[in-house]
């Protein structure tokens, strides 16, 4: 998750420092349109009996919010402050706690609640509203989050049968013919550079998520989840230096808000998980 939480930075990066040559629909497009022909590469060394699953239609499931979630959140990378994108991300393990109690009668516990109120109230801080304007890429980024936080229950059960490279491959060849109509309405041929961009991120992009599926498949996914609240400090300083945007000091406050809440989520499942009786 440590290597996963650089990876997607980078990828982020890199992502907004493109958007204004290409659109980010056309841009989700090619990194997982791009992805295809490296995991080609790689299912072509290791076997192609690695994309047998029985787990077919969770994978289209996972496609269909997963367009939403990437499509949302690279659009708000182009039109929000780039820290606060990736401190509102945080809110998606707080949302799929709640869908795990929700549609899959996992039990929700009172400091469990607590914990989860907590979170949404640092959403709140960061966004302040009523304070200041809401932006666009404010409710772009919380959309992607929720729509996240079911990609991310989804990746869990399958990870139980599926392998990490299993589960990558169908992402891309779902959400490649799943990203085109989109990246169509606003199609621009890229340059031979910025096509070598595309290629960068597409790998980067790969590799991240990769990375993300093994760490679900052997750790539990509260236990795992918190690791990602780092990007939050590889966003702040890629902000300041990289896209000269000072972090807010309510952008801070909120994201540890978020951070101390879910933590406090994985400590309290690891503790269920270990002695249901003196959790109960």
């Amino acid at each position: 998750m440590l290597v996963c939480t650089v990876l997607f930075v980078v990828m982020h990066t890199w992502i907004r420092q493109r958007s204004h040559e290409i659109h980010p629909f056309e841009i989700a497009f090619f990194r997982n349109f791009l992805g295809l022909f490296l995991l080609a590469g790689w299912f072509s060394r290791i076997g192609w009996s690695a994309l047998k699953t029985g787990n077919f239609k969770l994978h289209v499931a996972r496609g269909a919010v997963n367009v939403a979630a990437m499509l949302c959140y690279f659009m708000s990378l182009t039109i929000a402050p780039f820290a606060s994108v990736a401190a509102l991300g945080f809110t998606a393990p707080l949302f799929a706690a709640v869908g795990a109690a929700l549609f899959l009668g996992e039990r929700m516990r009172i400091r469990r609640w607590a914990a989860t109120i907590c979170g949404f109230a640092g959403v709140l801080v960061i966004v302040r509203p009523g304070f200041t304007q809401i932006g666009l890429g404010e409710i772009l980024v919380i959309v992607s989050a929720m729509s996240w936080s079911v990609a991310l229950l989804l990746i869990k059960t399958m990870s139980r049968t599926d392998s990490s490279w299993t589960i990558t491959a169908y992402m891309n060849i779902l959400l490649t013919p799943l990203t085109l109509p989109f990246a169509l309405v606003v199609w621009t041929w890229p340059t031979l550079t910025q096509f070598l961009w595309l290629c960068a991120i597409a790998t980067v992009g790969m590799l991240a998520q990769t990375a993300l599926n093994q760490s679900l498949r052997h750790g539990e996914l509260a236990v795992v989840m918190p690791f990602e609240f780092l990007r939050l400090v590889w966003a702040s300083i890629i902000g300041v230096y990289v896209f000269g945007e000072p972090t807010s000091i309510w952008t801070w406050i909120g994201g540890g808000v978020i951070v101390a809440s879910t933590s406090y989520i994985a400590y309290r499942e690891s503790i269920v998980r270990k002695n249901p009786a003196a959790a109960a």
